[in-house]
C-alpha cells in the first residue's frame, strides 16, 4: 500500500487545478468495502507541511512525535488529565514539588529502560535548549527534576505551577531515550527520535514522506486509548503534500487514507460523500493579529483601536469559513480554552464612525487617494505571515478580507507571504520588520499568555512577544492566574489579562485555529488527541 504514488496527481494539479477542484465537487464519494477488518496493512497519510526535524517546538512536530514518543500525561475530551507514562502524580503542600510514579517494565525502542533518571534527562535537556516550546513553558518556574527511585521521578519548581501535568500532556513534552540522546548525533535524533511510543521512524524521503513502522512490543498507551498493546496496523505513510486541492483528490481519488487541514469549501462536499470529518478547535491563542507597540503607528492606543473597529472580522470568517472556522474575537486565548473571557471577544465590533473619530483624533487625514496621512507619511503598515506554515489558504483568503476592509479606514496594509524557511529563520521578529503580525499558539490552558506576554527584557528576552509590550500590570495577572490554587482563582485572573490586552488593543482576534481531518471509511477509530488535535493512528485499522 506504501507505493500509491501522489506524483502523477500532484503533476495533474499544477496543470489542471481548477479541473480537480471541479470534479471533486462534482463527485467525491467515497468507495465502500466490505467492512472486514485487514490484520496489520499501511496507513496512508496526507500532512499539509513537512517539519526540519520530528521532534521540536511547532505543533506540526509534536503531530509527528505524538506517533513515536509517549508523554508523562495526556489529556481528555473534557480537559481532564490522565495517567500515560506517569500512573499517578501529587504536588507538594506548597505547591513546589511534584512527584510522578512512571510505569513499570518500559523500554525505549532502544532496549533501554524507561526510569526516573531518564524522565530526569528529559527535562533538563529541554530547559537547555532541545524543545524551544517546552523551555519556555519551563522558564521561571522549573528548578531541577531529580529520580528518587528508579520509578519515581521529583521535579522541582522556584514557584508553584499548579497546571503543570496539563501542560505535559502537550507534544513538545515528549520522553526519548536517555542513551540515544547522549550517544547519537544531533542529526539522528532530529530526524528519527527514540521513544517508547507505538511506532517507530523507519526512513525519512525529505520532501516526500516519513515511513513510520509498528513497535511490535509496545506497551505504554495512554489511558484514553481504545485498546492495550501494539498497534494494529504495520506502518504509516506519512506523506507531506501542501497543495490542499491535491491533498482533497487524493483522498477521493483512493491514494491515501485521511488527509489533514480540509479546506473550508470541500467541507460538505466529502461529508456528504461518506468521509469521515473531525474538527477540533485547538485551545491556546487563537489566530490573531497582534500589533507592534515598539515602532511605528501602532505605538499609539488609538491607530490600534481604529484598526480594530475598522473590520467586521465575523464577516470575513463566516464568509471564507462557510460554518465551518469559528469566528474568535478575543486575541488573548480561543474559545477552546478554560477561563476565556467574553467580554475581551466583544469589545471591538466593526464601526467605521468610531475608526475614524480615533484617526483624526491621532492626526491622521485622508488623502485624494484615500489612504490616510500624518506629516507627509502614509498609514501603510506591513503584515507579513508565514504562508502554507502558520497561515494556511483558508487564512490567506481572511487576511485579504481583513486589508480590504481596513482599507475603507484609510489602512493601507501590505500583505507580505513569506516561505517556511524565512519565517522560521527570524528574518520577520524586530520590532522593524513588521507593523502586524498574525499567529497562533497552541496550549491546553490560558497559561500560553504567560509565553505571548511575559515582558522582554535585555538579560531574558521573550521571543514570543509579538507586540514587544512590556507591563507590569499584565505580567502581573497572568502570574496570579498561572499560580493561583483553584481553578476559578486561576479563571479570574487569566479574564483579567486578556480583557487588559483587548481594552488596550494589543492583539484582536480573528479566527479559531482548527485541525481538521478527512477519513476514508476504510479507516476506522482515528481520533484526534485532545491536547492539540493532532491524528492518532495507534487504534487505527483498515477494513477491505
Amino acid at each position: 500500500m506504501r507505493s500509491r504514488s501522489l506524483r502523477p496527481l500532484a503533476a495533474a494539479a499544477l496543470v489542471l487545478t481548477g479541473a480537480i477542484a471541479l470534479s471533486a465537487c462534482a463527485s467525491g464519494s467515497a468507495a465502500s468495502g466490505s467492512g472486514q477488518k485487514v490484520d496489520g496493512g499501511t496507513i496512508v497519510y496526507a500532512h499539509q507541511q513537512e517539519p526540519a526535524c520530528v521532534f521540536g517546538g511547532w505543533i506540526e512536530q509534536a503531530y509527528l512525535s505524538y506517533q513515536v514518543l509517549d508523554n508523562l500525561t495526556s489529556l481528555d475530551a473534557d480537559h481532564t488529565v490522565v495517567p500515560w507514562l506517569a500512573t499517578a502524580w501529587k504536588q507538594s503542600a506548597d505547591g513546589l514539588t511534584w512527584t510522578f510514579t512512571l510505569k513499570k517494565g518500559v523500554e525505549f525502542t532502544d532496549g533501554t529502560p524507561l526510569t526516573a533518571a531518564a524522565v530526569a534527562y528529559n527535562f533538563d535537556y529541554w530547559v537547555k535548549g532541545g524543545n524551544s516550546t517546552a523551555k519556555v513553558w519551563l522558564d521561571g518556574y522549573y528548578k531541577s527534576a531529580v529520580a528518587v527511585d528508579a520509578q519515581t521521578l521529583q521535579v522541582n519548581l522556584a514557584k508553584p505551577y499548579p497546571r503543570l501535568a496539563d501542560n505535559l500532556s502537550q507534544g513538545y513534552f515528549g520522553i526519548q531515550s536517555q542513551h540515544a540522546l547522549q550517544t547519537r548525533t544531533q542529526a539522528q535524533n532530529c530526524e528519527a527520535p527514540i521513544g517508547t511510543g507505538a511506532f517507530t521512524v523507519s526512513k525519512w524521503n525529505r520532501g516526500q514522506d516519513i515511513i513510520l513502522k509498528k513497535n511490535k512490543d509496545y506497551t505504554s498507551p495512554p489511558a484514553n486509548a481504545k485498546h492495550t498493546g501494539p498497534a494494529y496496523v504495520d506502518e504509516i505513510d506519512w506523506k507531506f503534500v501542501a497543495d490542499p486541492t491535491t491533498r482533497v483528490a487524493a483522498l477521493q481519488g483512493g491514494q491515501v487514507d485521511a488527509i489533514y487541514d480540509v479546506p473550508a469549501v470541500q467541507w460538505s462536499v466529502l461529508k456528504n460523500g461518506g468521509y469521515q470529518l473531525e474538527k477540533y478547535v485547538t485551545p491556546g491563542r487563537p489566530q490573531q493579529i497582534s500589533f507592534n507597540t515598539a515602532v511605528g503607528p501602532f505605538t499609539d492606543e488609538r491607530v490600534r483601536q481604529a484598526f480594530a473597529y475598522s473590520l467586521d472580522r465575523k464577516q470575513i470568517v463566516d464568509t471564507i469559513g462557510r460554518g465551518v472556522i469559528p469566528f474568535e474575537g478575543n486575541g488573548g486565548v480561543s474559545q477552546a480554552t478554560p477561563g476565556y473571557s467574553e467580554k475581551a471577544a466583544g469589545l471591538y465590533s466593526q464601526d467605521l464612525k468610531k475608526s475614524a473619530a480615533l484617526l483624526d483624533a491621532a492626526g491622521w487625514r485622508k488623502n485624494a487617494s484615500g489612504v490616510r496621512e500624518k506629516g507627509g507619511t502614509t498609514l501603510t503598515v506591513t503584515l507579513p505571515y508565514g504562508a502554507g506554515s502558520i497561515i494556511n489558504a483558508d487564512g490567506a483568503a481572511i487576511l485579504q478580507g481583513v486589508k480590504e476592509q481596513a482599507a475603507k479606514a484609510g489602512f493601507d496594509v501590505k500583505l507580505v507571504p513569506v516561505p517556511q524557511s524565512e519565517f522560521f529563520s527570524g528574518k520577520y521578529s524586530t520590532p522593524d520588520s513588521y507593523d502586524l503580525q498574525a499567529g497562533y499558539w497552541t496550549s491546553v490552558t490560558a497559561g500560553i499568555l504567560y509565553i505571548n506576554w511575559r515582558p522582554s527584557t535585555a538579560d531574558h528576552p521573550n521571543y514570543s512577544n509579538s507586540a514587544f509590550y512590556n507591563d507590569a500590570t499584565l505580567e502581573q495577572y497572568i502570574l496570579e492566574g498561572n499560580s493561583a490554587t483553584t481553578v476559578d482563582a486561576q479563571n479570574a485572573a487569566y479574564q483579567k489579562a486578556q480583557d487588559y490586552i483587548a481594552e488596550h488593543a494589543l492583539s484582536i482576534g480573528v479566527y479559531d485555529r482548527l485541525s481538521t481531518l478527512a477519513v476514508s471509511p476504510k479507516l476506522h477509530d482515528v481520533w484526534q488527541e485532545h491536547a492539540q488535535g493532532g491524528p492518532t493512528f495507534y487504534d487505527a485499522y483498515l477494513t477491505k
